[in-house]
């Protein structure tokens, strides 16, 4: 049984998500200010994580960040009453996986938190690791090592690295990484991916303009090679 920690300050939505949560078979832990969520993420590692941006005493942003530098790679879901670009991109860079912008149906978020567990599922592989120059991606551990020092990936960062290990000379175009690292139902962008694909590049390419692992695919996607 997945357990899901919802971190919201609407009392009415917050009961509306534990319930509708519940009935799909979740363990539901739920907080109401940000840090609360904190510290009820850091203490029992949820699942999956649904986070409201507006929160009391420390906005979600705050939560999202200080997750990601702990090192919690649990896929996050941010709520949100905005609509503007700019603030999901800024989820985005900080570490989440995912946005769902109010008014929502809860019948929605449910739909995203099973998209989010399938997809967790269908990356779960018999491969233990895969190596490249230095580099060696553990698969189990979802960790990546250059000479035996760990560099620290997202989880849709190492999704998308296993994806690219995965199908190694293939072209990947965007929408098809999109589906396969976000799914089907994500309504995320071309720029989506290769905001992601930037921030991988750092952490494996000696330089990103010339890159040797991660390659552009003018026209087409991307490729990796090694």
């Amino acid at each position: 049984m997945e357990t899901i920690l919802v971190v919201e300050d609407d009392p009415s939505i917050l009961r509306g998500l534990e319930l509708n949560l519940q009935v799909e078979g979740y363990s539901v832990v739920t907080a109401s200010d940000g840090e609360d969520g904190l510290k009820q993420a850091l203490e029992r590692r949820p699942d999956i994580i649904l986070l409201d941006v507006m929160l009391p005493k420390l906005s979600g942003f705050d939560v999202c960040r200080q997750l990601r530098k702990q090192g919690l790679k649990m896929p996050i879901i941010m709520l949100t009453a905005k609509n503007q670009e700019i603030d999901k991109i800024m989820g985005l860079e900080l570490g989440a996986d995912d946005y769902v912008t109010k008014p929502f149906s809860v019948a929605e978020v449910v739909a995203r938190v099973n998209a989010c567990v399938r997809r967790s599922k269908q990356f779960e592989t018999s491969e233990t690791s895969y190596v490249f120059g230095p580099y060696v991606l553990d698969v189990k551990g979802q960790v990546l090592r250059k000479n035996n020092v760990e560099i620290e990936l997202s989880q849709k960062e190492f999704q998308m690295l296993k994806l690219f290990l995965e199908n190694e000379g293939k072209v990947l175009s965007r929408q098809e990484i999109l589906a396969k690292v976000w799914g089907f139902d994500y309504y995320g962008t071309d720029r989506t991916v290769d905001n992601f694909i930037n921030k991988l590049r750092q952490k494996v390419e000696d330089d990103i303009n010339k890159p040797v692992y991660i390659m552009t695919m003018r026209g087409s996607g991307y490729k990796f090679t090694r």
